[in-house]
């Protein structure tokens, strides 16, 4: 959707928990016209078993909640009534966050329109930078603004 071209480097099958460091799943249009791949499902399941950290960002979401990974954690997405709209069977609500990006126990959820959020978020779940270094970046990012001086 947005352009970005990815070279798989193993097959799903072949994914080994622990030699991932996040799984990121991107966004697009995939999601609200197929249904999710079990060997996808099976994955993400295995990942998450491994404690290793998922990260979905804006109709990627979906994935998440149609593979049964919420699991007691906040999370977000376009936006309640989308996720409704797009899992009916979503039985989550009091877990959902109206945030730009959230991030709770391994599981990084974004909305569409929050992409610095999300790679914020990716960045404190990985302990890139200080909490402090992640906060310029993403303000650097947001306002597309350099401080100099700072």
């Amino acid at each position: 959707m947005g352009g970005v071209i990815v070279q798989p480097t193993c097959s799903l099958e072949e994914v080994d928990p622990t030699q991932v460091a996040v799984f990121i799943l991107s966004g697009g249009d995939r999601w609200e016209q197929q249904p999710l791949d079990k060997e996808l499902a099976d994955v993400l399941t295995r990942l998450d078993d491994h404690q290793v950290p998922l990260a979905a960002i804006c109709a990627a979401t979906t994935a998440i909640v149609r593979a049964g990974l919420i699991r007691g954690r906040r999370h977000t997405s376009n936006g309640l009534e989308y996720l409704k709209k797009q899992v009916p069977n979503y039985t989550d609500p009091a877990l959902y966050a109206d945030a730009p990006a959230v991030r709770d126990r391994g599981l990084i959820t974004a909305s569409g329109l929050a992409d610095v959020e999300f790679a914020q978020e990716i960045m404190a779940e990985l302990a890139v930078l200080s909490e402090e270094g992640r906060a310029y970046w993403t303000k650097l990012f947001r306002g597309g603004r350099l401080q100099v001086g700072s």
